[in-house]
């Protein structure tokens, strides 16, 4: 619409009406050019705005600075004939200190574990004092020591579950077991596993023939993408001549065959052959009475005279034998159903690193060695990496399944017997 007045009718109008009219057209042409709600203009009307008008002014006031993160005072990736003692030295750390973080050390017992590759970190305050230690084991496993005020220190392990993947490991025999499986992926631990979770079923040495199978499904552990080096041995066939012969991991994490039939022996529960008094149970909130901090008890103390024998309570691997100036002598044994289990305050040694034992074996004496009040045996039960409590976790105690979890364990067993297959 247009308005089309002669220009001298708008000069002979009153001011009051000229500012009137000029509003009216100034609306009326708003209204045409303000968007509607089913159509916008894909054209861009370039504005002039007064950026600066708009903007605080950053002249005048406090300047917020972003604090840079606080990098370690010393940082070094273990090497062999690394010590404890050299390593808190390099890092200007005294001797003194060094016991307080081994102290807070006694409930985790990291600082044993420590292998070339793994790293420890050190920060330290404005007064050189230690405010923090990190060992670094791999993406999953960090343990994390912080200095309270009073000089003492706390140590928190960090696990992360991060993702599983799967992975198949197959071939044929082609020499003895042992090279065909590491020449296609399988590790010396692995393999050890195998032919140990097999050894009633299987002379590795004799049975097997050039041309027999294997596929050996493997469940590897990733943290952001990174592997962790953790791996679970999850399914194993191999084809002897006409026989098929199976191991699966089940969801107690013990192995069976693809019947169900158990291919250890079961666990018992405490690693003494005879009856004694229970002192101290499993309490990770525990509190320490005089300075109200939580101090966890990550075992299960039993009152035992120095000389008792201690038992494997399950066939496993012997992976520490150490003297640690709170734990005593203590042992570590891996075992073959995600479950670690240790010893403390021993007083002998009866094992070494590295030895396969069985369940029943006795593989040291009990004492009162390290910080101990009494003779006394402290036994752990870890499950996947974290300390359970021994008198309540559930072990299987049948050397085959009952019939409620074969149901769930066969279908198991079809799930990955496909994946070896497509493997």
């Amino acid at each position: 619409m247009a308005l089309n007045l002669p220009r001298a009718s708008l000069q002979n109008l009153p001011n009051f009406h000229k500012k009137v009219l000029m509003a009216s057209v100034f609306f009326m042409g708003a209204a045409l050019l303000w968007p509607s709600e089913q159509s916008f203009s894909p054209e861009r009307i370039p504005v002039a705005l007064d950026i600066e008008s708009l903007l605080p002014d950053l002249s005048t006031g406090p300047v917020t600075k972003v604090a840079a993160k606080r990098q370690p005072l010393f940082e070094h990736v273990i090497e062999t004939g690394d010590t404890l003692s050299k390593l808190f030295e390099q890092a200007g750390i005294d001797q003194k200190t060094m016991y307080k973080v081994l102290e807070a050390d006694y409930s985790v017992l990291a600082f044993d574990t420590l292998l070339p590759g793994n790293r420890i970190q050190f920060w330290q305050d404005k007064n050189g004092d230690l405010t923090k230690l990190e060992l670094y084991f791999n993406p999953a496993h960090q343990v994390v020591f912080t200095r309270f005020d009073d000089g003492s220190f706390n140590a928190e392990e960090v696990i992360r579950e991060g993702v599983w993947q799967n992975r198949v490991v197959g071939g044929e025999i082609n020499g003895s077991f042992y090279v065909s499986a590491k020449r296609a992926g399988l590790s010396a631990t692995d393999i050890q596993k195998v032919e140990s979770l097999l050894k009633n079923k299987l002379n590795f040495s004799r049975d097997l023939r050039a041309g027999d199978t294997f596929s050996i499904l493997m469940n590897d552990q990733f943290v952001q993408g990174e592997a962790t080096g953790s791996s679970r041995l999850e399914g194993i066939e191999i084809v002897n001549g006409r026989r098929n012969i199976t191991a699966f991991q089940h969801i107690d994490g013990n192995y069976y065959d693809e019947e169900g039939s158990g291919l250890a022996k079961a666990f018992q529960r405490i690693p003494l052959n005879k009856k004694v008094r229970l002192t101290s149970r499993f309490n990770p909130k525990r509190k320490n009475p005089v300075t109200g901090r939580v101090s966890p008890h990550n075992g299960t103390d039993f009152a035992t005279p120095i000389g008792t024998s201690v038992v494997a309570p399950g066939d496993g691997v012997v992976t520490l034998v150490t003297k640690h100036r709170y734990a005593g002598n203590y042992i570590v044994i891996e075992h073959d159903n995600k479950v670690r289990t240790r010893y403390l305050h021993l007083s002998k040694f009866l094992v070494r690193k590295g030895q396969r034992v069985t369940r029943g074996q006795v593989i040291a004496l009990s004492g009162n060695t390290g910080r101990s009040t009494g003779p006394h045996l402290h036994y752990e039960f870890h499950v996947n990496g974290r300390p359970v409590d021994v008198m309540k976790v559930d072990i299987p105690e049948a050397s085959t399944l009952p019939n409620k979890s074969l149901e769930q364990f066969r279908a198991l067993v079809k799930s990955r017997k496909m994946m070896m297959q497509l493997g």
